[in-house]
């Protein structure tokens, strides 16, 4: 058995997190499951199950560091006296390895497959390694038969409007089995927000539980309205007149249109804010919607509106812009 470090390709100052990505990249790779036709890919496998077995258990891993357990996680003997061990330590660590033995390598690390990939470890394949538990060891080397394998996840994308976010809370969404549900927009959902159903991916092999249905919220694009977080943003077109002059002007909301004061200093450019009439956020209120006003002109020439904005610039000349535009 190679170094642990060296096989899952790692220093030995790596963090656990650092050690769990190592070998998650390496079970995706080789698991017997992906790679039935290709014996070294196996062999891959099993030596980084391992690997992690021991790097990914704090005392081993403190154990190997310190020599005193070998690659395999067998006590290793010092050439010096045993290098300060005890008689009794020695074969504390050797009857400990048994029982580990004996037990299969049961439990624990088929519910860190399970999490890594997914349902796809389970099986007793290259190097002893057996995934499962109780009756299902010796699966794939003359035991019981095929061991529970866990269903797959299934990726859906739910196409959510602004109207439903903040109205009706939810989106409709079908699964594998053509069966429709709605699915639950928690308050704060923002688009590309991924909600997980429980058991509602596709079905297991051989009494395995289902996978998962991963939901992704993608907003709608609204003709009006832009997220910004939990505000939406609106450019609100105005009129030359309604700007020079103020007006009070009709504004759509999500919740039915308002009215807006425009003044001539909003004309300009201001933003203004209308409380509570964006999204919803996690705190169980609601953004704010945002709305800067902007002046159009009209569609037509009017030589009227030229001439007396050419005796405007005579007259009332003005810089809007700083000396930064230089």
């Amino acid at each position: 058995m190679r170094d642990p470090y060296s096989v899952l390709g790692v220093s030995k100052s790596a963090s656990e997190a650092d050690i769990k990505r190592a070998y998650r990249k390496l079970a995706k790779t080789y698991h017997p499951d992906q790679n039935a036709d290709n014996p070294s890919a196996q062999e891959r496998f099993s030596e980084a199950s391992q690997a992690y077995e021991i790097l990914g258990d704090k005392e081993k891993r403190a154990q190997f560091d310190r020599g005193e357990i070998d690659a395999e996680g067998k006590p290793r003997f010092q050439a010096h006296g045993f290098d300060g061990f005890s008689d009794s330590d020695i074969f504390r660590q050797a009857r400990n390895q048994r029982g580990y033995q004996q037990q299969g390598q049961a439990g624990g690390f088929d519910d860190i497959l399970n999490d890594i990939l997914g349902g796809f470890g389970g099986r007793a394949r290259g190097g002893g390694f057996a995934g499962g538990a109780g009756p299902g060891m010796g699966a794939g080397m003359g035991g019981r038969g095929p061991q529970p394998k866990r269903g797959q996840d299934v990726q859906i994308t739910a196409r959510v409007t602004l109207e439903q976010l903040v109205h009706e809370r939810k989106a409709r969404v079908t699964l594998p089995n053509g069966k429709s549900v709605d699915v639950k927009l928690p308050d704060g959902t923002v688009d590309g927000e991924k909600i997980r159903l429980r058991g509602q991916g596709h079905p297991g092999e051989h009494g395995g539980g289902a996978g998962d249905a991963i939901v992704e919220v993608r907003l709608a694009r609204h003709a009006l309205f832009t997220p910004s977080d939990d505000d939406l943003k609106l450019e609100l077109p105005i009129t030359l007149y309604e700007a020079v002059l103020g007006e009070k002007v009709r504004v759509p909301t999500l919740d039915g249109a308002v009215n807006l004061t425009i003044t001539p200093s909003a004309a300009g450019g201001k933003t203004m804010r209308l409380k509570g009439k964006g999204l919803p956020n996690k705190n169980g209120g609601r953004g704010d919607l945002l709305v800067t006003p902007r002046i159009v002109l009209p569609e037509e020439d009017d030589e009227e509106l030229a001439t007396l904005m050419r005796a405007w610039k005579e007259l009332r000349p003005y810089r809007p812009r700083g000396s930064e535009f230089g």
